[in-house]
């Protein structure tokens, strides 16, 4: 990933053998939460299924399902005016899209927690998705680095390039 690309891309993240495992989703899956989701729930792993997107050079989703938990995180709210995938997790998450006044901050919403186990805090995602010199691919980077898994993330990634 060391060229910046605008492409679109979502992949799934999982644990099989002791060792991460990633594949790229199809990439109708960057504007259908629902069947982001329902892809996700098709992946079995004992430590949970993990599905990250990028959208552009805007924003970031992660989806992290533990048994019959779905926790959503999004990178930018002020996304969900322009993409409908952000719009979805805005709904999902019961949180109204902000207004003309609010769009003025990057702030990241949903289960800032999603990654607390897997030694990844609230803080650190909080400054990873709030710095605004990295795009949306270098920040899921950074996070399945934290997490451990950028080896099979960027194997993933290098697949869509």
């Amino acid at each position: 990933m060391t060229d910046v690309d605008a492409t679109d891309f979502s992949v799934v993240v999982y644990r099989e053998d002791e060792a991460w495992e990633a594949e790229v989703l199809p990439v109708a899956l960057t504007e259908d939460l629902a069947g982001l989701i329902h892809a996700l729930r098709q992946q079995p792993s004992l430590g949970g299924t993990v599905g990250l997107v990028a959208v552009g050079d805007d924003f970031f989703v992660a989806i992290r399902l533990l048994g019959d938990e779905v926790m959503v995180f999004l990178s930018d709210v002020t996304a969900s005016v322009d993409w409908p995938l952000a719009k979805q997790v805005l709904e999902y998450l019961d949180i109204p899209i902000p207004d003309e006044e609010e769009l003025d901050q990057v702030l990241p919403v949903g289960d800032m927690s999603i990654f607390a186990d897997l030694g990844l805090d609230e803080m650190e995602l909080g400054a990873i998705s709030g710095d605004l010199e990295l795009y949306p691919d270098e920040m899921l980077l950074s996070i399945a680095g934290r997490i451990g898994f950028a080896a099979a993330f960027e194997r993933a990634v290098d697949t869509v390039a």
